[in-house]
C-alpha cells in the first residue's frame, strides 16, 4: 500500500485540493489524473489532519497535512493471468508459499500493470482470496529488489486468519542481507521510528515526527570482512523499506540498494526473505519453510 502524506506550504497555501493533489501527482509522475482525484476526494479517500474531505473545492491552508493511499485513487483495473514462470515451495488447497526473484512487483500499481506476481498467481492457481480485489492473494508485499518468501491465500477464511497473525507479529520471519562494512556488534536491536521522508516522498527515513510508526529490528552478524558484513535479521514489525531504513540509519547499508545506500553501483539488492514460519490457517499447525540464497547472493559470498 503507498500511503502519502503531504504538508501544505505557505505558497500553495489557498489551492483547491484537487488541484494540489493534482500537482503533486504529476510531479511524482503518479499517472493520477484530475477527474480521478475528484472521485477520490468525494468518496471520502483524502484526508486534511486524518479527517476525510469530500469537497474537491476544499481550498487547503499553510502545515496542513494531506494524506491518501494511491490505490484509492487509482481506477481499477482488468487484471490479466499471465503464464510466468514461479517457483512454488508448498501449496495445498488453502495457501501457497512462494519463492519470489529479485526484480518482480508484487502486485500491480502506478507504474507497474503489468509481469508482477499478481499476473503470475492468476495463472498458475485457480482459486485466490479476492479480500482486494485488486491484490488477489495478496497478504503481505517484499519489495520489488528483494528476493525470497511469500505466503499467498487461496481464499478469504486463509486471508483473514494470516492477516491478523501479520497484525500481531506472530508470523516469524528472517532475512540474510549483505551490508556495506564490518559491524562492530555480533548482535543488537534496532529500534527506532519510521515515518515518510520529509522531502523525498517515495522514500521512508528514521523519523520522530508524529506520524511516525514504532519499528523493530533485531540482527546477528554472520560473518565479518574489512568492506561487508553477512547479517540475519529478524523484523519485529512490519513497517515500508524498514530493514533497508534501520540498517542504512547505523551506516552500514544494505549491498546493492541504490535507494538508501549512497553511491551504490551494484546492480541487484543483496537482501533475502530466507525464512517464514506461521500457524495454518485451517489445521492450525504450526508451518515453516526456508528458501536458498539467490545465485548471484552465492557468487558474491564464495
Amino acid at each position: 500500500m503507498q500511503e502519502y502524506l503531504l504538508k501544505v506550504s505557505s505558497e500553495h497555501s489557498g489551492m483547491r485540493i484537487d488541484q494540489f493533489l493534482a500537482k503533486f501527482c504529476q510531479t511524482e509522475k503518479l499517472g493520477v489524473s484530475r477527474t480521478k482525484i475528484q472521485k477520490a476526494i468525494c468518496k471520502g479517500s483524502v484526508k486534511i489532519n486524518g479527517v476525510s474531505q469530500r469537497r474537491p473545492n476544499y481550498k487547503v491552508r499553510e502545515a496542513e497535512e494531506v494524506s491518501f493511499v494511491l490505490e484509492d485513487i487509482v481506477e481499477n483495473r482488468q487484471l490479466k493471468a499471465e503464464d510466468i514462470p514461479l517457483e512454488v515451495v508448498y501449496e495445498d488447497s488453502d495457501i501457497a508459499v512462494i519463492n519470489k526473484p529479485s526484480g518482480m512487483v508484487v502486485h500491480p500499481g502506478a507504474g507497474n500493470t503489468e509481469h508482477t506476481l499478481v499476473n503470475a498467481l492468476l495463472s498458475r492457481f485457480k482459486n485466490l482470496s479476492d479480500v482486494n480485489p485488486q491484490r488477489p492473494g495478496i497478504i503481505h508485499r517484499l519489495d520489488k529488489e528483494t528476493s525470497g518468501l511469500l505466503v499467498i491465500a487461496k481464499n478469504n477464511n486463509a486471508h483473514f486468519a494470516l492477516s491478523k497473525q501479520f497484525s500481531e507479529h506472530s508470523i516469524k520471519r528472517k532475512y540474510i542481507a549483505v551490508v556495506r562494512g564490518r559491524m562492530e556488534f555480533d548482535e543488537d536491536v534496532i529500534e527506532v521510528p519510521i515515518g515518510r521522508h520529509p522531502r523525498k516522498r517515495k522514500n521512508m527515513s528514521v523519523s520522530f515526527a508524529e506520524n511516525a510508526k514504532y519499528a523493530r529490528t533485531r540482527y546477528t552478524t554472520l560473518k565479518r570482512t574489512d568492506n561487508f558484513s553477512l547479517l540475519e535479521l529478524e523484523p519485529f514489525t512490519g513497517r515500508t523499506h524498514q530493514l533497508r531504513v534501520h540498517l542504512a540509519f547505523i551506516g552500514h547499508p544494505i549491498l546493492g540498494d541504490k535507494k538508501y545506500g549512497k553511491g551504490d553501483t551494484l546492480q541487484q539488492l543483496f537482501l533475502h526473505a530466507q525464512y517464514l514460519g506461521f500457524i495454518h490457517p485451517v489445521t492450525g499447525k504450526f508451518m515453516d519453510f526456508s528458501s536458498h540464497l539467490p545465485s548471484y547472493f552465492q557468487e558474491f559470498l564464495i
